[in-house]
C-alpha cells in the first residue's frame, strides 16, 4: 500500500533447544531429515505388526530415494512426505503429514514434516508453530510419554 513494502517477519526463535530432527527441519535440510528418519524410526516401527507392510514399503522407497528415483520412492512410501518435499510438492507433503498426525497425534515426526512443508509453502509462522509442537511432543516422549 502506498509504495511501502511489508517486511517478511523472521520465524520466531524456539524457546526450547531443537533436536537434530528439529534443526534439520528448520534448515530445510531434506537429506539430513531422511538420514534421521532412516536411523531412528526403523527400530521404532519394527515391533508392531501393523507397521511391517509400511516398513517394507519404506525400505523399498529408501533404496529408490538413495538412487534419486523419486517417482518410485513416492509410489513406495507416499505416506512419508519427505519424498514429496524432495520433488518440490509441498502441498502433497503437507497433506501426508497431516494424515500421519491424524493416525498418530503424538508422533513428533508428523509435526516436523508439517513444519518443513509449511516452510516450503512460505508459511513461516505456521511452520514455526509446528516446529514448536514437534519439539514439545519430542520432549514429552523422551520423558516417558508414548508415541509410534
Amino acid at each position: 500500500m502506498l509504495g511501502i513494502q511489508k517486511l517478511e517477519e523472521a520465524p520466531a526463535t524456539p524457546l526450547h533447544p531443537l533436536s537434530p530432527m528439529g534443526e534439520a527441519c528448520s534448515r530445510m535440510d531434506l537429506t539430513a531429515i531422511h538420514q534421521i528418519l532412516v536411523m531412528t524410526h526403523y527400530r521404532d516401527d519394527e515391533g508392531t505388526n501393523e507397521m511391517r507392510d509400511i516398513l517394507d514399503a519404506r525400505k523399498r522407497g529408501d533404496f529408490a530415494f538413495r538412487d534419486k528415483d523419486f517417482k518410485t520412492a513416492i509410489e513406495c512410501y507416499s505416506q512419508v512426505p519427505l519424498c514429496h518435499l524432495m520433488c518440490d510438492q509441498p502441498d502433497a507433503a503437507l497433506r501426508d503429514a497431516m494424515q500421519a498426525q491424524c493416525v498418530y497425534p503424538d508422533w513428533p515426526t508428523a509435526f516436523y514434516m508439517q513444519a518443513a512443508a509449511l516452510a516450503k509453502l512460505d508459511m513461516q509462522s505456521d511452520a514455526a508453530d509446528m516446529l514448536h509442537e514437534a519439539t514439545m511432543l519430542e520432549e514429552k516422549r523422551q520423558k516417558g510419554g508414548k508415541g509410534p
